[in-house]
């Protein structure tokens, strides 16, 4: 095999007097033959037929001597659908439509010829709930009767009617035009109320009392037309904050004591407390029903007597029951907080509707 030899110095063709050797960093001394020349059209700003062929820029330019106004297209772009004179004999120019075009009709026409369709894209439809009305279980919740899972018992025990019939099926749904029963009354899907109290002595925390005493049924009379009922229970005895609402399923969320919802009471007792009781019942104390945890608890600033307690326990009398066990009794029992509601500026006795901040808190817990 022969070596290819380096060109020599005389095999170069000679420089011209003018021009300077070029380098590959140097575009500028590129050659004019692959150079694209401007044109009339270029000049005008038109750069789009900068790079034309030499047989289509004779026949532009043959067609503008002729007057022809589709030749001012490519010098100044129109707008779709912009009118303006040729600059010739007067003529108005009009930008080509897309839908005018008839190419576009022609290769649809081809296409389903061939038995090819084009893919055409579905409207969006809104998507339709393959069920109405709501369940049968919170349809009583709604009605204040209870929560939703105490409603699915009641079902299963054959009490709840629909339309006269005995429902028994759990996942049943309430259409707007049934009828629903429950302990031979209708029962109405109310607008959901919410009441805060405080309680004075002398009153039962029930909705109806057999001995016909007094409630605190009595002390909220004519305050709604929907139908209330009281959240937890406060004793005879007992005054403070008590809450009253129809929201079935928010009351088993308040009372239960698995959500710690905060209870505060202030005790007054008969005799004064020793520290090392005091101690032992911040611990916890066991009751008869339970071990009872106890949050927190201290002396009321000067007193030996009094102390403020903070529990979450749902039992009932647990206050009392406590210091019964070491041998005090609670002479006075005042609620001043539950779930962050307390008694301020309401009078013993009085009543007011909460907040719609209030609500909002209360239904986070």
């Amino acid at each position: 095999m022969y070596k290819k030899s380096a060109p020599n110095q005389r095999d170069r063709k000679p420089m011209s007097k003018n021009r300077k050797p070029s380098t590959g960093a140097d575009f500028r001394s590129v050659s004019r033959k692959n150079t694209p020349r401007k044109t009339t059209a270029a000049k005008h700003g038109d750069v789009s037929t900068e790079f034309m062929s030499s047989g289509a820029k004779r026949s532009r330019d043959t067609r503008l001597k002729q007057g022809d106004p589709s030749t001012t297209l490519g010098m100044t772009r129109l707008k779709r659908g912009e009118k303006r004179s040729d600059g010739f004999g007067g003529k108005s120019i009009t930008s080509p439509s897309p839908q005018k075009h008839r190419h576009s009709e022609r290769s649809t026409q081809s296409v389903q010829s061939r038995g090819i369709y084009p893919l055409q894209r579905k409207p969006a439809t809104k998507k339709v709930s393959a069920t109405e009305g709501i369940r049968l279980n919170k349809y009583i919740a709604n009605a204040g009767i209870c929560s939703r899972r105490e409603a699915d018992t009641l079902i299963e025990s054959g009490v709840v009617r629909i339309n006269g019939v005995i429902c028994t099926q759990l996942g049943t749904r309430v259409m707007p035009n049934d009828k629903v029963e429950f302990g031979g009354e209708t029962l109405v899907s109310e607008k959901k109320v919410y009441l805060l109290m405080n309680k004075p002595k002398g009153y039962i925390t029930t909705s109806d009392d057999p001995q016909d005493r007094k409630t605190v049924m009595h002390l909220i009379e004519g305050a709604c037309k929907e139908r209330i009922y009281p959240v937890g229970r406060l004793d005879r005895q007992t005054t403070g904050v008590l809450l009253f609402t129809n929201d079935g399923e928010m009351a088993k969320r308040l009372t239960h004591p698995s959500h710690g919802v905060r209870k505060i009471y202030h005790v007054t007792l008969d005799k004064n407390i020793t520290k090392t009781d005091l101690q032992t019942i911040a611990k916890g104390v066991e009751l008869e029903d339970g071990f009872v945890p106890v949050d927190e608890i201290n002396l009321i600033t000067g007193t030996k007597n009094e102390i403020g307690i903070q529990l979450h326990s749902g039992m009932n009398r647990v206050v009392r029951r406590i210091f019964e066990k070491f041998d005090y009794n609670v002479t006075k029992l005042d609620r001043v907080l539950f779930a962050e509601l307390t008694k301020k500026d309401l009078p013993r006795g009085h009543w007011r509707i909460l907040t719609d901040k209030e609500i909002s808190f209360l239904k986070m817990k």
